[in-house]
């Protein structure tokens, strides 16, 4: 009996905290640390949401990736600048203070125009500044790396909007 007790008394212990655990806010990514509500950013050129807002860059045109970042009408503010971008998975490079992982592109800062500010690259860009990324590019598929975003508001905040997903197509 007490054999039998201690075999099973790791299912018991599991079973008694297992329910505790529990996700609060659903099982996607979680965004609100990120974006500040009194400046609401959006991706003007999205053609979805996958689930972040995902942009198309053609494979057989110009190749280009357009990024088009409003400020919600309703907001008092502007944007200033695109200060920083990053091509990652995560928000960690563009909120380091080191310099790598930043994409390296022809304009240094971005600057912005009122209520929007649009970042414009290529593939053949994107695949200098990720060169691992390139076996992964195919008709139909979104990019490996997100572009994310750092904005510079007109009273001198930062903000850092949702990332972009780019996907691929003919």
């Amino acid at each position: 009996m007490i054999t039998r007790l201690k075999k099973y008394s790791r299912y018991f212990f599991l079973l008694a905290f297992l329910p505790a655990c529990s996700k609060q806010k659903g099982f996607g990514p979680n965004y609100s640390d990120y974006i500040t509500a009194s400046v609401p950013i959006t991706i003007a050129n999205s053609v979805g949401y996958r689930p972040d807002p995902t942009v198309t860059c053609s494979i057989g045109g110009d190749s280009s990736i357009t990024i088009t970042l409003n400020v919600a009408p309703s907001s008092k503010h502007t944007i200033k600048e695109v200060t920083r971008v990053a091509t990652s998975s995560s928000y960690t490079p563009i909120q380091s203070t080191g310099t790598t992982g930043f994409y390296n592109y022809s304009v240094a800062v971005n600057p912005g125009s009122g209520s929007s500010v649009t970042f414009k690259t290529t593939l053949g860009e994107y695949l200098t500044n990720n060169p691992k990324d390139k076996p992964n590019v195919k008709l139909n598929v979104e990019l490996p790396n997100r572009f994310y975003f750092r904005l510079t508001i007109d009273d001198g905040s930062i903000v850092y909007p949702t990332p972009a997903r780019v996907l691929i197509v003919n």
